[in-house]
């Protein structure tokens, strides 16, 4: 289950096991009336429950970012596997948000 959350100036979603078409037009439109009714400057994407993503998932991170680079406002990338981190990589995105690093335990 996605989670959202405004901390600070940062509107942090918590994304759900599996990213696919059926949950990203919730997900983004949801993230979209944070970003635009409340005080928020960046977005961070939580990934720590996710195991799947499709392309969808690249949509809801590209379409955040323009909303809120508009605003001056940074998107982050957090707690991504490795296969994740693989999917973004390929897909260009670590160009205009900040991946943080995962911890491998």
């Amino acid at each position: 289950m996605e989670e959202f959350r405004v901390i600070d100036n940062c509107l942090m979603i918590r994304l759900p096991e599996e990213v696919d078409h059926h949950r990203s037009a919730y997900i983004g439109e949801k993230a979209d009336r944070f970003i635009l009714n409340k005080e928020v400057k960046h977005v961070v994407f939580d990934f720590g429950d996710t195991k799947f993503m499709d392309s969808s998932g690249i949509g809801i991170i590209v379409g955040r970012y323009k909303k809120i680079s508009c605003f001056g406002g940074r998107v982050y990338i957090i707690h991504a596997d490795k296969q994740i981190r693989r999917i973004l990589r390929m897909s260009g995105l670590e160009q205009i948000v900040e991946i943080m690093e995962r911890q491998e335990k």
